[in-house]
């Protein structure tokens, strides 16, 4: 499975970092509580604390984002880049599934898990020969 796709390694990686810049790390960082509530979370009143959590993790997509794309256009540590997202993929499949099993998370984050499982296996069918 590693590699079969390996000759548009770029293109995914320009396709991907564009759609998930656009759809998450933007929004997370410049409107996080916005973001929270066209995905189902309910806000307390007091959210001072979530927007400063938001605007970290979004700050962090970004970084990815930008690695993603510097990569994707140069081929510039694209195997590193691949390895992160990977990386990236089974974590936040374990952090959605646990979210599911205790049941403390709106649908929109559950069906998260199916985004991320996707992610996985395009990135190892992506993944750059060496």
């Amino acid at each position: 499975m590693l590699g079969l796709w390996s000759a548009y390694a770029s293109q995914y990686l320009l396709i991907l970092a564009l759609a998930t810049t656009l759809v998450f790390a933007l929004p997370i960082f410049c409107i996080p509580l916005i973001w929270a509530r066209l995905m189902g979370w309910k806000i307390p009143t007091h959210t001072d604390l979530a927007v400063y959590f938001g605007r970290c993790l979004g700050a962090f997509i970004l970084i990815l984002e930008a690695m993603m794309l510097r990569a994707a256009l140069t081929g510039e540590a694209i195997d590193m880049v691949f390895e992160m997202l990977a990386a990236v993929a089974v974590m936040m499949v374990i952090v959605h599934v646990y979210g599911a099993l205790r049941r403390i998370q709106p649908l929109s984050e559950t069906l998260e898990i199916g985004f991320y499982s996707a992610m996985l296996v395009l990135t190892l069918l992506f993944w750059p020969a060496t």
